[in-house]
């Protein structure tokens, strides 16, 4: 153990002589008041130390110890539902003991250790087991159970192992290791959050992250365990989209970040999320999920490190075979911090003031996503999603978080304030925005939604591109130069953006569609489209072809029930043929 002494305090950066024996990221205690903080630079035997709290009132000559470990996250029961901070101590275990305010130095363990957990062994005293294989599980809420490891590293025969109930600090299992030690595994193991956790090999993402969100199924979709960017400006819905993504995406274990937001919007989550019931298990959304909070108003060097405890623990709920959503809020706060911390260290600024270290630790972060198998002798299968929301001031994309984001990310929905504005909601661009995941995601849904997906999804794609290309022809010189056949082009695009790509968040049946009613709902369309087509050519008027009663039905579709929609597609696909057929019938009498 080294301790040094405080020779400069730089707000949440602190120089320490006499630090020789310490290493990188070693976590520190600063002062009397035994604040936590993380070595990121060492000269000599000066240490530069970034304080995870408030440092006012610290003087020069006031000791700091060095723990001689890396900073750490404890992975194991009771992580599930908590609220952490950004260095994963519970909030909420934390305000029952001293109140609403966060007092500086407090050291409270991130998991209770007086709950006791009911374990029950998969394996027997006598089993050869090898890293990451599963020693047994413990049902930690009504939907979550908590698959115990060994921990990586450690391999060999089962000396002890019992059912019981146990704290998290108890050995559960004995296992006597090729090297003839026995090590004591507990329901509890920590992981240094800067290291990605190991597994055997990472796969090619080959399923959708089915959201319930039409714009992002059918045009701009996500992969098991792909990386996605929201970028956009204030009040585009950021948020909201995320919000939606974490209650409705089809996701074992949801871990959301809320770094450097402000402290209304994650008060927000922290009361809806317990309320939320959790469509896909009828138990509140809190049952599989892990909220890290740490607000703007919070020591700025804590949010650096929140994003690595978050995904830390998603790394370890994916190794038992979840398929598990990150949701971090936002990477620009996050970037900030590291700009501000690399200012106080004096280093040469790169771009608009940020490190030029930004962009290789954003991919850092990014790449510890994947579809995995993971450790062990079972093959298991497991996903982590990474969707994170980038706030570039202005809502310049340009600016270099954005720009670093998108070099490493496959899925960009980019959220436009001029659609926002006009209540289209989720106002996500679709012809600025991408998925590179969407030709090889195509086959999947040919194969389990409908054979006719992808070439559906192209026409719509098709139709809204060209739209985009006649309003400039519009704008300049009317709707009424152009031909009938682009008159149609504008109107089915149009039914495409207010009836398919509208979706209302706080209804409840527009919140989520299932991948079957957005491909009724895609041929609803295709098929007025089409045949409204050749009934022009046969010699109908746009104008009685744009105002057909059965467009109302189309857009209201959306708001049928799943268990109806089949009768309704053939409903309204009925009306519509009649419709055209009397439209061309009345034409040739006139």
């Amino acid at each position: 153990m080294s301790i040094g002494k405080i020779s400069k305090i730089s707000g949440p950066l602190v120089v320490a002589s006499g630090m020789r024996d310490s290493n990188m990221f070693d976590v520190v205690r600063v002062s009397d008041s035994r604040l936590i903080g993380e070595i990121i630079e060492m000269h000599g035997d000066e240490a530069s130390i970034q304080v995870y709290e408030e440092t006012s009132g610290l003087g020069t000559g006031e000791p700091v110890e060095s723990t001689g470990v890396p900073l750490s996250v404890e992975l194991g029961p009771g992580l599930i539902s908590s609220i952490f901070d950004g260095i994963q101590r519970p909030l909420n275990v934390i305000r029952e003991m001293v109140g609403n305010h966060l007092p500086r130095g407090i050291e409270v363990p991130s998991l209770n250790r007086e709950t006791l957990w009911h374990f029950v062994p998969s394996v027997s005293q006598g089993s050869v087991v090898e890293q990451g294989d599963i020693l047994g599980t413990v049902k930690e809420t009504d939907v979550v159970t908590q698959k115990i490891m060994v921990p990586p590293g450690v391999s060999g025969t089962v000396k002890t192992i019992l059912e019981g109930d146990y704290k998290v600090t108890d050995s559960i299992c004995i296992i006597n290791s090729q090297n003839n030690e026995e090590v004591s595994v507990m329901l509890m193991q920590k992981w240094p959050v800067r290291q990605g956790r190991p597994y055997k090999r990472k796969m090619s993402p080959d399923r959708p992250l089915i959201t319930g969100q039409r714009v992002i199924d059918t045009l701009l979709p996500i992969a098991k365990g792909g990386v996605a960017a929201i970028p956009g400006p204030f009040g585009s819905g950021k948020t909201v989209t995320q919000h939606q993504l974490a209650k409705w995406a089809e996701a074992d274990i949801v871990v959301y970040i809320g770094c450097g937001e402000r402290g209304n919007e994650m008060t927000d989550v922290l009361n809806e999320f317990p309320e939320l019931i959790d469509p896909h298990t009828g138990k509140s959304l809190m049952d599989r999920t892990v909220l890290i909070a740490n607000t703007s108003d919070m020591p700025v060097a804590a949010r650096e490190a929140s994003i690595y405890t978050g995904i830390t623990i998603a790394e370890y709920f994916r190794d038992m075979g979840y398929s598990v959503a990150l949701m971090a809020d936002s990477t620009s706060r996050w970037a900030e911090a590291l700009r501000e911390m690399s200012g106080r260290l004096e280093e040469m600024p790169g771009e608009e003031g940020y490190p030029a270290y930004l962009g290789s630790r954003l991919a850092q972060f990014y790449e510890r996503a994947g579809k995995v198998i993971s450790l062990g002798s079972d093959d298991r299968e497991g996903a982590l999603s990474v969707i994170g929301a980038v706030s570039p001031p202005g809502g310049d994309i340009s600016e270099p978080v954005s720009q670093a984001t998108l070099r490493i990310v496959k899925v960009f929905w980019g959220l436009d304030a001029s659609l926002a504005y006009k209540r289209h909601f989720p106002a996500i661009n679709w012809l600025t925005s991408y998925s590179l995941y969407a030709e090889s995601l195509g086959d999947w849904f040919n194969e389990n939604v409908a054979a006719d997906w992808t070439r559906l999804r192209q026409k719509m794609l098709t139709l809204l591109s060209d739209e985009a290309a006649l309003e400039e022809i519009v704008r300049l010189v009317g709707m009424d130069a152009l031909s009938a056949s682009d008159r149609l082009k504008m109107e089915a695009s149009r039914s495409i953006r207010e009836d398919f790509l509208h979706q209302l968040a706080f209804h409840d049946v527009d919140t989520y569609t299932s991948l079957k009613k957005q491909h009724l709902m895609m041929k609803l369309i295709e098929g007025y489209y089409d045949m409204a087509l050749e009934t022009l050519d046969k010699g109908a008027d746009i104008a009685r072809i744009a105002q057909l009663p059965v467009r109302e039905a189309i857009g209201r579709f959306k708001y049928i029930t799943e268990d109806k929609v089949d009768d309704e597609y053939e409903r309204i696909h009925k009306k519509l043929v009649n419709e055209l057929a009397e439209t061309l019938k009345s034409e040739e009498e006139f």
